[in-house]
């Protein structure tokens, strides 16, 4: 949007001039179904009486303007995002009265009415830039205020913020007032406010500072699903471990849990009051990987109540490390102090994988990005700042030793408590912990992108004894650091079937060759696997005959972590195009067999989906798409009864179901005919199933709309418009495009839905027609509606199925007749183009195979 960005510079010119002492923000949510009344009254200071700044809101208007007395006229000041403010004084009060407006995109004060009674829900989610769609604020995180909070809405309401929620006032019938008490010092980002009549389940946990209130919250038709004993234990887990660790109290007064509806991220950090999505109500049987995930991202948050909240980056180019460290820390306290202590088993199978992925992508950019405004950081929430930064964090912590680590986070919290800090801040401290110099190991690791190749080299003589062997650093033209990696390197043999850890060998890896004289004089292993233990960050090939045992043997291991990253190394050979799609097919469906770690199955069905369907030879892709769909059903019928992998393998059969296939068993299991032998055919899961038969073209939209009646819910009118979408016709496209590209009062949640039907097709020629569409949207879509939307726009309804030279060539077109177009559209289609051109040299390589 015109107008709404503000750049580092201004913001650097801002905060040297204002220091902000206070807000009273008062606000009335009963003036109308779109709009809300919203007042800011701002005490600061200015260091240059009678300068000029300038207070950011976007909202319906701004209607009075009252400075130290003085009335303004907001016609002449107020522009786009910004009110002007001439002749400061050095105390200051400033008054701005203005009419806010209502979203539906999961940005600002989002409102949302609930399908399964119509009771409205109001949220707030301001992470970038967004607090000023509520009130007139100076937005940036670096000018600190407390803020009061004073709230005219429906006394039927439960009301939650940063403070604790007081009794409400009578105003007039059916209408209360909440004033809530002042907060710490904070920015205006975590500034929260959740009205509706939301249920809550209340709780408290000791801590140093006292007992601390609990609450969990959720909107009233789904509290029958809420299971808040399990949260409140892990979050009074979460509590000990951050509080031990960090030798720093809770810094707020209370802890509330909210989850909502229609949210565009897995959840927010507000002071107090952190906001969840709720997929993480279930509602249905979900896989153990969702489960596992919800407690990261519950501890992921409360992290931030110390990282971020309590102690806040000054500027947004320390957004990774506010990220990566809550990815650290939770991973951390989910490994020592819940029951998932292969957490870094995880951390390397989803996290570091998506790392990976950005990390090769044209984007790609230093850990510590450059963000010169606000268009930067929106499409900089990505696999560099959170799943990059986590893994380099993980290790520094190795680097310094975790004791120096944890004692340098404790100074550091103690010194900069409530204030503004920079990355050299936290290094000041962890150099005086830890004696280490870390500005080169920072120039080296955070201010450098890319990702190294390591690959070992074996030389054997002819009774199988190794006589040389190194490592071998590769790195590309377009990111040539070479970087120090401290890694082990492990040599398995295989016995009694099973591949067993006979030696563990520990070494820095310096430079394009490191030699490993450890290795000379042994007997070649039947597998050497680099960066055993995942101590590196990089990405690893198998040696020949390494490769030869694992795809011999993919269920051989032990444990699951070093079959994860034998299996991650294959994956990448894949999507380097030097594993043909189809030799890499049988190595994922073999390992499919018996698996019991819940993400590593749900990581091998997502690649394995992508192998068949982008990166496969097109002439050969209908038949491979058929075998890979039986032999999931196979496989499918022979689990455990009840166990998570049915679970995930029926909806991988479901989901690869295309028009011509033997639906018997996906159409049995929806309608009873078929034994479910343990499977929760329950509302989700029937969800999936029906729209794997819409897709199949053998359940029509009639169909749709009487299994839509039967779930009233909001999660119902999403999962209806994905399986409207995926109907194999011209006309269900169409109206997906319609409803979800064109249509801008679709909320958020649903656009997405519609993407993902649209997006599904068995012919993948039904998308041709909307190839040029897509690319003539584009400049309008990303100018008229909000980052949110119009970044899910851009990337769900890219049409890839379609992945080959015509849709590289198109996209390639585009950015070439648009070198002026905003900065953040260019970077999301050229992510996707990048996608494409990657499965095309894939498809190459596997054209020139014959399988395996």
């Amino acid at each position: 949007m015109p107008g709404t960005n503000l750049t580092r510079e201004e913001a650097a010119t801002r905060a040297g001039l204002v220091r902000v002492e206070s807000y009273d923000v008062t606000l009335d949510l009963t003036v109308s179904e779109e709009t809300f009344a919203t007042t800011s009254t701002i005490t600061f200071s200015a260091t240059t009486p009678g300068a000029e700044t300038f207070v950011d809101f976007i909202g319906e208007s701004v209607d009075s303007v009252t400075l130290n007395g003085t009335t303004l006229s907001p016609g002449e000041l107020y522009a786009d995002s910004r009110l002007r403010v001439p002749g400061l004084a050095e105390h200051n009060v400033l008054t701005i009265e203005a009419t806010g407006r209502y979203m539906h995109t999961g940005e600002g004060l989002h409102r949302f009415v609930d399908p399964v009674d119509g009771e409205v829900y109001l949220y707030t989610q301001f992470e970038v830039p967004d607090s000023r769609r509520m009130y007139p604020v100076f937005e940036q995180p670096d000018l600190k205020a407390s803020f009061t909070f004073d709230v005219t809405a429906p006394a039927h309401w439960v009301l939650i913020s940063n403070s604790a929620t007081p009794e409400p006032s009578p105003v007039r019938e059916g209408v209360a007032c909440w004033t809530f008490p002042a907060t710490e010092r904070m920015s205006s980002y975590i500034t929260a406010l959740v009205a509706g009549p939301y249920d809550v389940v209340r709780d408290s946990v000791t801590t140093r500072a006292g007992e601390v209130p609990l609450g969990i919250f959720c909107r009233r038709s789904l509290s029958a699903h809420l299971d808040a004993d399990h949260l409140f234990d892990l979050t009074k887990a979460g509590f000990a471990f951050f509080e031990e660790e960090f030798d720093q109290a809770y810094p707020f007064h209370k802890y509330d849990q909210v989850f909502t509806p229609e949210y565009n991220a897995g959840a927010m950090e507000n002071a107090g009051c952190v906001t969840l999505h709720e997929m993480y109500v279930f509602r249905s049987k979900v896989p153990d990987s969702l489960v596992e995930r919800r407690a990261l991202t519950v501890l992921h948050e409360l992290a931030h109540m110390w990282f971020g909240d309590l102690v806040t980056m000054k500027w947004w180019n320390d957004l990774w490390l506010n990220e990566s460290f809550a990815e650290w820390a939770s991973t951390t306290c989910q490994a020592e102090a819940t029951q998932w202590p292969s957490a870094w088993t995880t951390f390397s199978t989803h996290e570091k994988s998506w790392a990976y992925r950005q990390d090769q992508l044209s984007t790609t950019h230093p850990i510590v990005a450059p963000i010169r405004d606000l268009a930067d950081v929106e499409v900089n929430f990505d696999g560099i700042t959170y799943a990059k930064g986590a893994s380099v964090l993980k290790q520094l912590v190795a680097y310094v030793g975790r004791e120096a680590f944890r004692d340098g986070l404790r100074a550091y919290f103690a010194k900069h408590a409530w204030g503004n800090t920079t990355l050299g801040d936290l290094l000041d401290e962890l150099e005086a912990t830890s004696g280490r110099d870390l500005r080169a190991w920072s120039a080296l690791w955070l201010e450098t992108a890319g990702v190294a190749t390591l690959r070992p080299v074996v030389e054997v003589d002819d009774r199988g004894a190794i006589t040389a062997a190194r490592v071998e650093q590769a790195v590309t033209d377009e990111h040539p650091t070479l970087r120090p990696h401290r890694l082990a390197i492990g040599c398995y043999d295989l016995v009694d079937g099973v591949l067993t850890r006979t030696d563990r060998i520990e070494l820095d890896v310096d430079g394009a060759v490191t030699e490993v004289p450890a290795l000379v004089g042994r007997q070649q292993p039947d597998l050497l696997l680099v960066n055993d233990d995942d101590l590196a960050y990089a990405k690893i090939r198998l040696d020949a005959r390494s490769l030869a045992t694992f795809r011999s043997n993919p269920r051989a291991f032990a444990d699951s972590l070093p079959e994860s990253l034998c299996l991650a190394s294959a994956w990448d050979m894949t999507r380097d195009a030097e594993l043909p799609a189809r030799e890499y097919v049988p190595i994922a469906l073999a390992a499919l067999e018996g698996q019991d770690d819940s993400t590593l199955l749900k990581t091998l069905l997502q690649q394995l989906r992508t192998a068949v369907m982008s990166y496969s030879d097109p002439a050969v892709r209908a038949e491979l798409r058929t075998q890979v769909r039986d032999r999931l059903e196979e496989l499918a019928r022979a689990a455990e009864p009840g166990s998570d992998s049915q679970l995930q393998l029926v909806t991988a059969v479901a989901d690869l179901t295309a028009p011509g296939d033997d639906t018997t068993f996906v159409a049995g299991l929806l309608d009873g005919s078929q034994d479910a032998r343990g499977l929760a055919v329950d509302t989700d899961m029937r969800w999936t199933l029906l729209t794997a038969l819409v897709a199949a073209g053998e359940r029509t939209a009639q169909d749709v709309d009487a299994e839509a009646g039967q779930d009233n819910t909001a999660t119902g009118r999403e999962r209806a418009a994905r399986a409207r979408g995926a109907a194999p016709t011209p006309e269900a496209k169409e109206a997906a495009w319609h409803a979800g590209v064109e249509d801008a009062t679709t909320s958020n949640s649903v656009v997405d839905a519609h993407a993902l039907g649209f997006g599904r097709v068995g012919d993948p020629t039904l998308l041709s027609p909307f190839v040029a569409r897509y690319h003539d949207a584009l400049t309008r879509v990303w100018s008229e509606r909000t980052h949110a939307v119009a970044e899910s726009i851009v990337v769900l309804f890219y049409p890839m199925a379609l992945a080959g030279p015509e849709l590289l060539a198109a996209s390639d077109a585009w950015l070439a007749e648009h070198p002026d177009a905003p900065a953040g559209l260019r970077r999301t289609l050229t992510e996707q183009r990048d996608a494409v051109a990657r499965a095309v040299a894939a498809q190459q390589r596997d054209a020139q195979s014959t399988g395996a």
